[in-house]
């Protein structure tokens, strides 16, 4: 069993107060989705993502005794900017630098007054908790020489709502907005003790026969008001997905990228003590719960976080985690599963394991 040398000291949660009911949608929404789904409600925000990962860092220094002058290195992590290639092709060059997420990370430590010595910022879409994990991994822990004093925050904001087709019957009510920040410290911090050992993570991009994602501008699009109306914009850049074709790649990226990780660090799949997938919705994860299954995964896999807050993409591990925090035990299986790059025949998918303190 390798051991990367840091984990999870803190999560901590900011969902914008706009909450959006399924009969909102009226008419647009399929009568099957509350049972494919398992979602009812999702919020939404009308404020930025980086004012959304300013809230839930001071969240998280206000209810936790978390110094922000010890913070080394800052992960930003987005599902809601448009790839700049899509950017350049539908917004002018002022719309499209607002795209950028790096950009958004030191414009984040900069209204926090962080002075991280290393700042980054990625996409990834449902992904992106895997890939930012794997980052620190790779590129900050080895050249930040963290001190126990210190920690690296992972944030992870979400405002799908400002790319979504409300009127869309496949992906009109999948998402929510939402942020997380996860606090990752030295395994044997004493200041930031560690709750969740990061033992590995893998990410990784996988062809597909098609292009599951794409961007367009459409005109006549539903929108929801900040009063909880309903508005048609004349145009707006808006996601399509294919969700048929999503439903049936990813359980089986995330099974495989499970095994990946199990095989990489010895660890049989009788020793996993509980699997916390991505919470795309339930009946994704009944599927990949099978997939885990033919893998000799017998773990309960966790399923059903998305009823009151949609599919919260690359935040939703860590929002599990967090409401998991002292029911886990043991080993800790995360696998991923996310489109790939807009008009790209591909997948992302990825792991992360964990063990408890």
């Amino acid at each position: 069993m390798h051991s990367t040398g840091f984990g999870i000291s803190h999560i901590s949660l900011y969902q914008p107060e706009q909450v959006i009911a399924n009969d909102w949608y009226g008419d647009s929404l399929p009568k099957k989705f509350v049972n494919h789904t398992g979602i009812e409600e999702r919020h939404i925000s009308f404020e930025d993502e980086v004012s959304m990962a300013s809230k839930c860092i001071e969240g998280l220094s206000g209810q936790n005794d978390i110094d922000l002058e010890d913070c080394a290195g800052l992960v930003f992590v987005t599902p809601s900017f448009v790839p700049m290639h899509i950017a350049n092709r539908y917004m002018n060059r002022e719309q499209a630098r607002r795209e950028q997420p790096t950009r958004a990370a030191y414009a984040l430590a900069e209204k926090l007054g962080l002075s991280a010595r290393k700042i980054i910022g990625m996409n990834g879409f449902c992904s992106g908790y895997a890939k930012a994990c794997l980052y620190a991994k790779q590129k900050m822990i080895p050249t930040l020489d963290l001190q126990n004093s210190e920690y690296i925050l992972l944030v992870t904001s979400n405002r799908i709502s400002r790319i979504t087709d409300y009127g869309c019957r496949q992906s009109g009510a999948l998402f929510g907005d939402f942020a997380t920040v996860t606090v990752l410290a030295n395994s044997d911090s004493q200041k930031y003790p560690v709750r969740f050992d990061l033992i590995d993570v893998c990410y990784s991009r996988q062809p597909v026969s098609r292009a599951y994602f794409d961007f367009s501008k459409k005109q006549n699009v539903l929108v929801p008001t900040p009063d909880g109306g309903r508005e048609v914009l004349t145009d707006r850049l808006v996601f399509s997905m294919d969700g048929m074709g999503i439903a049936d790649t990813a359980p089986r990226a995330m099974a495989a990228s499970a095994s990946e990780l199990l095989q990489a660090n010895g660890i049989a799949a009788a020793e996993v003590n509980r699997i916390v997938p991505h919470q795309a919705g339930n009946g994704i994860i009944r599927l990949a719960s099978m997939k885990f299954e033919q893998l000799g995964l017998e773990a309960a896999v966790v399923n059903g976080f998305a009823k009151q807050v949609g599919n919260v993409s690359s935040g939703s591990v860590p929002f599990a985690l967090s409401k998991l925090w002292q029911e886990l035990s043991g080993y800790v299986l995360c696998p991923v599963a996310a489109v790939g790059s807009p008009g790209r025949p591909e997948v992302s998918q990825g792991c992360l394991l964990f063990k408890t303190r």
